[in-house]
């Protein structure tokens, strides 16, 4: 007895560090990360659900229903409700099976965040205040992402005659995004949303550019002309291929293909870290990211903090898992880029590493480093233990079961001096709870499920 008992111990370690070679989309199947690393299982289910109800239920939730029928999801810190939270909670609604949750979530973005008419028709206003007014007009691309891909899965999970049609709400994003022209509006200065120099004259709107097709930082003059590593998920696209019925199901397979290739270049070699936002062909932005108003004093030139791993670069370790775990259609890099951000952040101490770093892994100072909350400062976030603990999906070394063990037993609370973000760290830890789990996964019609 003692001898098998042995070799089941051995089997759960051996399991724990091999990552899987397929993909959920050929196999429908989901490791279950924390379990292999010897967690219980009806331990795993109830943090899963405690974390699940600290966001939309528990006393710092970040989800608010209005009325019968709505709810959005509030970034509290900066008192408004943004796309990416929004389309956050849709995917996580989905995922866990809250049909009521999920249509709240979606009739309010697409009631108060959604241009119905005019120049940016079908996309939605990144930013609103909580009751429904706009802070801005223009779209981050990363919503529109999401959006579409909650929907479709939406369509596959309850169909699309429960009162609202799923797939046809994603297919009118999809015909939207195409590249269309139009008229910049007339600012001061000439600027857009994000504070970028927008070009005189009629201009070419669209969320992936034609040329690279990669997606772009927001779709409009100014952010046009880059992206955002974070904005980078390439089974989406798979998603759009397989179950979209737009049309352009080649497209989107070639758009996942070139997006794998872009990571590969905007990876640093040595760190695994990545810029904030950066070209097309993965180097490092050249100037501020936002160029001051004219007559206004210009930011420092000496270091770009948009070139620097912070807030957005988060996404990326888990973003890739993402990748891995549905398609593994490029694992064999995507193993080695997940052994060797976890080999940098091991180094600067599993318990201690700090959230913003510059990609050749020195520390940032000054100005470069992005405020958050009202603060400037650099900090041990939750929301970074999450996404480098949902590395370990890909990873076969040790070190994973301390980033597991890490994210297991963080408490999420405010810091000494009063910082707490129960939305962006909330959202982040849910998710690597999620894909540790094998909770975060590709729905796919009933009639065509592995």
């Amino acid at each position: 007895m003692l001898f098998l008992a042995s070799m089941l111990m051995l089997t759960v370690d051996v399991m724990a560090l091999t990552p899987w070679t397929k993909g959920g989309f050929e196999t429908g199947q989901y490791r279950n990360v924390f379990v292999e690393m010897g967690y219980k299982p009806a331990d795993v289910d109830a943090k899963l659900k405690e974390v699940f109800s600290d966001v939309f239920r528990g006393p710092n939730k970040v989800y608010f229903e209005v009325g019968d029928s709505m709810g959005y999801v509030s970034d509290i810190k900066n008192h408004d409700a943004r796309t990416e939270g929004m389309s956050y909670g849709m995917m996580i609604a989905v995922q866990m099976g809250e049909k009521d949750i999920f249509d709240r979530l979606w009739r309010w973005s697409k009631n108060y965040m959604q241009h119905q008419d005019g120049p940016r028709k079908g996309y939605f206003a990144w930013s609103c205040k909580t009751d429904g007014t706009h802070n801005a007009e223009g779209a981050a691309s990363d919503g529109e992402l999401y959006f579409v891909t909650a929907l479709i899965f939406a369509s596959n999970r309850w169909g699309n005659d429960t009162g609202i049609d799923y797939k046809k709400e994603a297919q009118h994003i999809l015909d939207c995004i195409q590249p269309r022209e139009y008229t910049p509006e007339a600012r001061p200065g000439g600027f857009g949303t994000f504070g970028g120099q927008q070009s005189a004259g009629p201009q070419k709107m669209y969320l992936i550019d034609p040329e690279t097709q990669l997606i772009t930082f927001t779709p409009d003059g100014f952010g046009q002309r880059f992206t955002d590593p974070s904005y980078h998920i390439p089974a989406f696209y798979e998603v759009w291929a397989r179950w979209a019925d737009d049309g352009r199901s080649d497209y989107w397979n070639e758009c996942a293909r070139k997006s794998r290739e872009f990571l590969h270049k905007a990876i640093n070699d040595t760190t695994g870290l990545n810029a904030d936002m950066c070209q097309y062909d993965g180097s490092l932005l050249q100037m501020p990211r936002f160029p001051g108003r004219p007559g206004m004093p210009q930011p420092s030139r000496r270091r770009n903090g948009a070139n620097n791993f912070r807030y957005d670069s988060w996404r990326v370790p888990m973003n890739m898992a993402l990748d891995y775990e549905w398609s593994c259609a490029d694992g064999e890099w995507q193993r080695q880029y997940g052994e060797k951000i976890q080999d940098f952040f091991y180094s600067q101490g599993v318990d201690t590493f700090l959230d913003q770093y510059r990609t050749d892994g020195t520390l940032p100072e000054g100005d470069e480093i992005l405020q958050a909350g009202g603060f400037r400062k650099l900090r041990h976030s939750i929301g970074l233990v999450a996404t480098t603990a949902a590395a370990s999906v890909m990873c076969s070394h040790e070190k994973s079961r301390e980033f597991v063990a890490a994210l297991w037993n963080a408490r999420h609370e405010p810091f000494d001096d009063g910082y707490f973000d129960a939305y962006y760290d909330g959202l982040l830890r849910l998710f690597a709870f999620m894909h540790l789990s094998g909770n975060y996964r590709v729905i796919a019609p009933a009639s065509s499920r592995p």
